[in-house]
């Protein structure tokens, strides 16, 4: 460790996200499944987690969900105006070794073969991600505009590369278009959208044409322009996917920022899609009608 210190090849960050729910009339209880707490994975350590919720929970406690991620279950039973949830923790990413070589590897046509024809632990696990999920179905149209990148004789990690980098050119980044219950044909078809939309879009594409791909959320650290201080509170949640890859595992990809995640992102959590790892959920008893959320997250990086 102390080696990887001097190398300056690893950031530790703390992340801040807070969660304010107001309501029209009071609640008299809730109970709820929040989705914040950062995950380890073979390149990151969520070194501590500190969380506060008010009015103080009943009955809380962590539990792990099926894909492995951390999850807090808290339920409040006094009448209470307003809801707030902070999540601090501290995560230790690595920047990695060397990048993928796209350019070589297994190809397309050969990584459908051995996804659907070997018996492996690992690939009967990632069949799962081939299925349709609650927010993401395949269909013509995504295979169509996936396909002129993914030819049977092509590197899949190179295919997967470029249609990263046609979403980010071909899509415009509008979160006023778009909310969770958009359709994902319809963000295909205005051509506009937000990460998750952009994740869910490469999803979409990669199942339609027989890959195996997930929903990663997270956070992404955000660098001020030059001569600028940077603004606490400006960063938000992040999304992006990874895709199968027969005998590499799964690979990162970043459609909103036309790049593979490095160091720069943190993950919270992967799933299906959205539905799984949805920052805070829950149940209310009363409140009125369309309660007031609003979300502050700040990503810092600390001194090593």
């Amino acid at each position: 460790p102390a080696d990887r210190r001097r190398l300056g090849l690893r950031m530790i960050y703390r992340v801040s996200h807070l969660t304010r729910y107001s309501y029209q009339r009071p609640v008299s209880q809730c109970h709820n499944r929040a989705h914040l707490l950062p995950r380890d994975t073979p390149r990151q350590r969520c070194l501590d987690t500190r969380i506060e919720v008010r009015p103080t929970p009943a009955t809380a406690a962590e539990r792990r969900d099926y894909f492995g991620n951390r999850m807090y279950l808290f339920a409040v039973e006094v009448p209470h105006r307003e809801l707030e949830v902070r999540v601090v923790s501290r995560v230790e990413v690595d920047e990695g070794g060397d990048a993928p070589a796209l350019d070589f590897g297994i190809t397309c046509a050969e990584a459908r073969r051995q996804l659907g024809a070997e018996a492996l632990e690992q690939h009967l696990l990632a069949r799962e991600l081939l299925l349709d999920s609650p927010m993401i179905r395949a269909s013509a149209k995504l295979r169509d505009y996936a396909a002129p990148s993914f030819a049977d004789t092509r590197p899949l990690l190179a295919a997967v590369r470029e249609l990263t980098g046609r979403i980010f050119r071909d899509f415009a980044y509008d979160p006023d278009f778009t909310n969770i219950a958009t359709p994902l044909e319809e963000v295909l078809d205005n051509r506009r959208g937000v990460c998750q939309d952009f994740a869910h879009l490469a999803i979409g594409c990669l199942r339609a044409l027989g890959f195996a791909a997930r929903y990663v959320s997270g956070y992404v650290e955000t660098q001020p322009a030059p001569g600028q201080v940077r603004l606490v509170g400006a960063d938000a949640s992040h999304a992006w996917f990874a895709v199968y890859v027969p005998g590499d595992g799964w690979i990162d990809f970043d459609p909103t920022n036309d790049n593979m995640p490095g160091a720069r992102h943190i993950t919270t959590a992967w799933g299906r899609d959205y539905s799984d790892v949805t920052p805070l959920r829950g149940v209310i008893f009363d409140g009125g009608e369309s309660p007031e959320m609003t979300v502050g997250v700040d990503v810092e990086r600390l001194p090593d």
